[in-house]
């Protein structure tokens, strides 16, 4: 059996007397794209800082193709292919769409101050291949021609391919998507899984999905895995967690009895 590019096993934390996530185990395969959802407060953005290195775990063990990423650091964990976006956006605002993108590939610039001074060949030639691979990647989430724009100027959908694009400028082999369609209306959507299929199909890439829209979830995630105060509750395929009776009375249902109230 190959070995998964995510594993989390038995993985919490808590703050003061509170588990905000425990005993929390997943696993996610090369280009396998996997769903987290859960009421409000469940912990699925707790889970996401634990995977990213923003909190560190109080139990538990997180391995990223077998290699163990509990203690390291957030550039770390990027560096070793673990990349986001936020529910809120996180641009650049003021910089370029290009500039946005070319921030994330950093690490693989290798000129040194004096050659970026005095615009040495190496400058020069480091640069380009950066330009034109930000290019590519502006491309596949369809935002060509738009790279001399602000970031704070692009509609907000167009902003939200942005943060995809400086993700995949890391070389992630994980992707961890934050609510990504929220805010968007049914035709940016639409354009956003198809966006979401293109990657993990051409770049290998394995997806984490938080989301609210439960048709997008069951549309696109293979496997879901489902959080009720901090514990796993549920996990499996779209149809059993639609028919699962614990889901719905702790989720799913919720939806339901809430506009139910609004009618009555």
């Amino acid at each position: 059996m190959a070995q998964p590019v995510l594993k989390c096993q038995h993985l919490g934390i808590q703050f003061g007397g509170l588990k905000a996530v425990d005993d929390f185990n997943m696993e996610i395969g090369e280009s396998e794209l996997v769903g987290l959802i859960g009421p409000n407060g469940a912990g699925k953005t707790t889970v996401f800082n634990l995977i990213t290195g923003v909190y560190k775990p109080t139990e538990g063990s997180l391995y990223l193709n077998g290699e163990r990423m509990n203690g390291k650091k957030t550039h770390q964990i990027v560096h070793a292919g673990i990349a986001r976006t936020f529910q809120n956006i996180r641009l650049f605002k003021k910089m370029t769409v290009i500039e946005n993108v070319k921030a994330a590939m950093l690490e693989e610039l290798t000129y040194n101050m004096p050659q970026a001074i005095f615009r040495t060949k190496a400058y020069w030639q480091q640069e380009a291949a950066a330009t034109a691979r930000a290019k590519e990647l502006l491309q596949v989430v369809h935002l060509s021609g738009k790279e001399d724009l602000e970031a704070d100027n692009l509609p907000y959908g167009e902003q939200r391919r942005l943060e995809i694009a400086r993700a995949l400028a890391t070389n992630m082999k994980l992707l961890l998507l934050d609510e990504p369609a929220a805010g968007m209306n049914p035709t940016e959507t639409e354009e956003l899984l198809e966006i979401i299929d293109y990657i993990r199909s051409e770049f290998k890439v394995s997806v984490l999905l938080i989301e609210h829209d439960m048709s997008l979830v069951m549309k696109i995630c293979e496997r879901i895995q489902v959080l009720d105060f901090g514990t796993t509750i549920a996990s499996g395929t779209p149809a059993e967690i639609a028919n699962d009776p614990h889901v719905i009375e702790a989720y799913l249902g919720k939806d339901k009895e809430e506009e139910a109230e609004a009618d009555a």
